[in-house]
């Protein structure tokens, strides 16, 4: 039993910091993209309007669930997944794009490490 004591410690230390917010990486990263294709949509008149505002309330909603799982909320993807949940309701899909992607960065860069 002592004799796994470390092992355990080691283990318990790995599944904290940026590998373990990889999922919420991933998740506010694929919610921009969302957001970006539903303003696009919007934009060409090819929504409803009560559709877009309950789709862009619901992935603010899950923007701040997102933060608020964070084990690291001092890192700089956490400042990305803040900076987006403050973007206006109706930002242009490309600075919604452009988080998508810096998040995407982040995340293959933890993946791959």
């Amino acid at each position: 039993m002592w004799r796994a004591l470390p092992f355990l410690l080691l283990l318990a230390a790995c599944s904290k910091g940026p590998q373990a917010d990889l999922q919420y990486i991933g998740d506010a990263r694929s919610l921009a993209a969302e957001w970006a294709l539903i303003n696009e949509q919007a934009q060409a008149g090819k929504l409803n309007a009560t559709y877009v505002d309950s789709m862009r309330q619901w992935i603010r909603q899950q923007l701040e669930t997102d933060l608020g799982a964070l084990t690291q909320p001092d890192a700089p993807y956490a400042g990305e997944i803040r900076a987006l949940s403050e973007v206006a309701d109706d930002a242009p899909p490309a600075q919604l794009r452009a988080h998508a992607e810096s998040l995407k960065q982040t995340e293959d860069s933890l993946e791959s490490a």
